[in-house]
């Protein structure tokens, strides 16, 4: 089986999250043993970002490396464990909140579109926006 990077790149629809990974220098971590969880956006979830504040980001590493960060969750949470648990630790060092209910599983704000899209070293879920660490969300 492919890593998280690989898995990523040949599923196609996350170039702009690609593209942040490896600007952020956190290409090497999500491509290591883990096992972790990625919470995905998809283009189309950058895409609703206003494009100033893509751009921003995308000049801004700090900044950037946090946010991709708050997407990446320590383990191998399958969607059966997100209907058990509420929140999930990032390597960021926050939580994102989980809601799991009639089926559908919300990460904070973000809807889960797509679940275990497996890789060897983790576990993708694919979401519809860009979650903001708390702490950025402000800026």
């Amino acid at each position: 089986m492919a890593d998280i990077v690989e898995t990523a790149v040949n599923a196609g629809a996350f170039k702009t999250l690609l593209k942040a990974v490896d600007i952020s220098g956190l290409t090497e971590t999500v491509k290591s043993p883990g096992p972790y969880t990625i919470f995905a956006p998809t283009d189309d979830a950058f895409a609703k970002l206003p494009p100033e504040t893509l751009d921003s980001l995308l000049q801004n590493v700090e900044k950037l490396k946090r946010i991709v960060a708050y997407h990446i969750a320590f383990g191998d949470v399958r969607s059966e464990d997100l209907a058990q648990i509420d929140e999930a630790e990032t390597i960021e060092g926050s939580v994102v909140a989980i809601e799991s209910s009639n089926g559908t599983i919300k990460v904070n704000d973000a809807n889960v579109v797509k679940v275990d899209i497996l890789a060897d070293n983790g576990v993708i879920h694919v979401i519809d926006m860009v979650l903001m660490p708390a702490i950025l969300a402000g800026h």
